[in-house]
């Protein structure tokens, strides 16, 4: 959490790391790098409340400090006290092992650097502490000097560390030199090495890789791959290749399957939306869009993925779109519900409307939604009809609004005209269950008026429709060159707190292509809920 906390724009509160530890706890990971005790109020305060709150049934809490000052002496250093005081059974301490960084940034020599090293890793030993030595900068100092950061690892190893680890700082390495490195470290010094990877190149995880198939036996990462600059080694990432691909498992049995769950919350609490294409993990890691990959998915699922994505706890994804074929909408059916493989010429009907409707400028690999609607309207001969529309229009109106605010009566009730004063009314007339309805709703913009407007209605019929909410709302304009002329395709995301669905519009305007996606959403949602359409 530490390393990953340094990702810009990541703030983590001391709850949100608690909540953090748990989620990894529960993944199974053997130890959690907590933060960094005595360097910062929230770190001081996250260990304090961890020795209280945190019941770790899988990981050991780590505190990363740093080895003593030059010419101090480790009992008496403030900071290695705060180590030792941390509660925190394991301590990772960062020394340097780059002899350049030892003279510029700890302005001190060689030598004083291993006394230091040695000195604090047999204080925190004595203590009763595991040591882990992380030896910053340790490839690039190899490289520079080869028998001096050779002779870190040792005192780290003599010292009583349980681990030395060799870190890519700077996230420069190739995996061949991260191979070739730790082969002749292991070989040199017989200590125990493990591995701290930087994204830099690309290449975290499959450094991290490198190192352990040479002999390392301790690899750091962070969940989702957070930290500085590019990052760091994804943890998940690195876990499942460590369990599916080189068998060498490392959490309890069956927990790997609770991975891109626990990825997931996590991300949520550090409010950095999970990658789409994040390996293993991600919403597009098992998504197939090419209808050649679809054919070849209905014989058989593993031509054409890695793993079952069961192991990881993600699922595989037939995307809908215009490079779809009839193995594609055949599969998608069969996942909705619908048995399309025995009838070819209703499939190749779906599948000619699907491609005329993208070339258009729907997209229904994002809208599963609207596509299940359409399929529905084809399978079953008919929309699902809860409502059926007479008439919809909007006025907008523009310019500064008074201010002060004021207030006048209107019908008997107040209201306000000031600064949260609407800027634009929809009024929407539908039937359904048998009666006429025309309602009038206010909103902050056009879209958000005719939300209202459509929502009030519904719900009179619907009261389902109160628990819908538009969680997200996204325009792309079309054809660009047509200046304002241009067509315009918005996504609607609504959610009822349990499930999440996505449909699309398509109009001259944002207005047009939003009242399709409205209309679809609630409609979709109701379906979804298995409420029986009232007669229109």
């Amino acid at each position: 959490m530490r390393d990953g906390a340094q990702q810009e724009g990541l703030n983590l509160s001391v709850q949100d790391k608690l909540h953090i530890a748990r989620h990894l706890d529960e993944l199974g990971v053997g130890f959690i790098e907590g933060g960094w005790p005595g360097s910062n109020p929230k770190d001081t305060e996250f260990f304090a409340l961890a020795a209280k709150e945190l019941e770790l049934r899988n990981a050991r809490l780590a505190a990363f400090g740093a080895t003593r000052r030059a010419g101090a002496v480790a009992a008496d250093d403030p900071l290695v006290a705060a180590l030792r005081e941390s509660g925190a059974s394991v301590v990772t301490l960062v020394a340097k092992s780059h002899d350049r960084h030892v003279e510029l940034a700890l302005r001190t020599t060689v030598e004083e650097n291993l006394a230091m090293v040695r000195d604090t890793v047999q204080h925190l030993r004595s203590e009763g502490q595991r040591v882990f030595v992380d030896l910053e900068h340790f490839f690039n100092g190899y490289l520079d000097n080869r028998d001096y950061a050779l002779e870190v690892v040792r005192a780290a190893d003599e010292a009583g560390a349980d681990v030395a680890v060799l870190c890519d700082t700077n996230g420069g390495m190739l995996p061949h030199q991260v191979s070739e490195i730790v082969a002749d470290v292991l070989e040199s010094t017989g200590a125990r090495l493990g591995i701290h990877a930087h994204n830099d190149t690309g290449c975290a995880v499959a450094n991290s890789m490198a190192a352990v198939l040479a002999g390392a036996t301790h690899l750091q990462g962070c969940i989702n791959g957070y930290g500085e600059r590019t990052g760091n080694a994804d943890l998940v990432t690195s876990i499942a290749n460590l369990e599916l691909k080189l068998d060498r498992p490392v959490l309890p049995e069956g927990a790997l399957a609770d991975a891109t769950r626990i990825a997931h919350a996590v991300a949520e609490i550090t409010n950095y939306p999970p990658s789409a294409r994040q390996p293993y993990t991600g919403v597009s890691s098992f998504a197939h869009k090419a209808g050649l990959h679809a054919s070849a998915i209905r014989v058989d699922p593993d031509l054409y993925q890695h793993i079952d994505p069961a192991l990881v706890g993600n699922d595989m994804r037939l995307l809908v779109s215009e490079m779809a074929g009839r193995a594609t909408i055949e599969l998608k059916g069969r996942e909705l519900g619908y048995d399309l493989a025995s009838d070819a010429e209703r499939l190749a009907r779906v599948t000619d409307r699907v491609k005329a409707m993208e070339q258009q400028g729907y997209t229904f690999e994002a809208a599963d939604a609207s596509f299940e609607l359409l399929l529905a309207e084809e399978m079953e001969e008919s929309r699902p009809a809860f409502f059926e529309i007479e008439s919809w229009r909007v006025l907008a109106e523009s310019g500064p609004p008074p201010s002060p605010a004021l207030r006048f009566e209107q019908g008997g009730a107040s209201r306000s005209v000031g600064a949260d004063a609407p800027t634009a009314e929809a009024t929407v007339k539908l039937r359904a269950a048998g009666q006429r309805l025309a309602v009038i709703g206010e909103g902050n913009g056009p879209v958000n008026a005719l939300d209202h407007a459509l929502r009030q209605a519904i719900e009179q019929v619907y009261p389902d429709v109160t628990r819908f909410h538009l969680i997200d709302f996204r325009v792309r304009i079309l054809d660009q060159g047509h200046g304002t002329d241009a067509v315009t395709r918005v996504l609607i995301e609504t959610t009822d707190g349990k499930d999440v669905w996505v449909t699309v519009g398509v109009g001259a305007n944002i207005i047009e292509a939003s009242w399709e996606a409205l209309v679809d959403a609630f409609t979709y949602g109701l379906r979804r809920h298995a409420v029986v359409p009232e007669q229109v």
